[in-house]
């Protein structure tokens, strides 16, 4: 792990100056990090877009990460319902979103001076159903933590020896995640599903989806949390209340991807 580290911070001085596509999740946090320890702080510039495809809760972490640790950042208004496939959620809408967003991250990269762009998509993503993987190649994104083999488990472990708080943070994804494909999209929709599962999330559960089906809401959590659930009947009036007729619980527990 140490030879790895070793290339990844070669890598990074190799660059120079780097501008870095930051979500706020372990991935590029781990990767702004170690940029920040081999590059003067001028030399890193983290580039967050704010968006309602992502939870307020978690852009607001993302952005006190960045506080917090001095870090220099641009934030970036991303607006997904100008992007066609996204608004209908189509099963490529990922390519046609993350295009369009990352073709505006290397525009402002470009206008603040920074031509290298990288970001934090690791080994294991390349495996991963992920039609906005190509992206970076077409754009010239460049991941080093993928280049390098880097896999998820790998980063959490050495972010934790660094010392970065959120290294054990679970994975989260794009709001539009949570809604079968072809479904034409709003943003009260998405906001629906956030608040249903920041509720949920308040009772000390990290790691939730919540699949909408229309009138139904399908609550994805690891199985050991089941029982958390089925004794809140608070929680779930208040879950019906946002609009739900039924609230169920998906006895498969949580999985990545459940609608590809």
């Amino acid at each position: 792990m140490r030879v790895m580290i070793e290339k990844l911070q070669n890598r990074l001085k190799e660059f120079g100056k780097v501008a870095i596509s930051f979500s706020g999740g372990i991935d590029s946090s781990f990767l702004l990090y170690v940029a920040n320890q081999v590059l003067p702080k001028e030399k890193v510039l983290a580039i967050i877009a704010d968006g309602c495809m992502v939870s307020r809760k978690d852009y607001k972490e993302a952005t006190q990460f960045l506080e917090e640790n001095k870090f220099l950042y641009q934030e970036v208004p991303y607006d997904p319902f100008q992007v066609t496939e996204f608004k209908e959620n189509r099963k490529d809408r990922c390519y046609y979103c993350k295009k369009s967003l990352m073709t505006t991250i290397k525009k402002v990269a470009k206008e603040k001076g920074f031509a290298v762009v990288l970001d934090g998509k690791n080994a294991d993503d390349l495996k991963a159903y992920r039609p906005g993987n190509k992206v970076g190649e077409e754009l010239g994104i460049i991941s080093p933590l993928a280049e390098l083999g880097f896999s998820k488990e790998e980063i959490r472990s050495k972010a934790h020896q660094f010392g970065i708080k959120i290294w054990n943070k679970p994975s989260n994804s794009c709001l539009a995640t949570r809604f079968p494909y072809d479904t034409d999209l709003t943003v009260e929709m998405l906001k629906k599903v956030e608040e249903t599962e920041e509720k949920i999330k308040e009772l000390g559960i990290e790691q939730v989806r919540v699949r909408y089906h229309g009138s139904m809401a399908r609550i994805e959590v690891p199985k050991e949390d089941f029982e958390m659930i089925l004794q809140n009947e608070k929680v779930i009036q208040e879950i019906s209340d946002l609009g739900f007729q039924f609230v169920v619980l998906d006895l498969m527990g949580i999985r990545s991807g459940s609608f590809d």
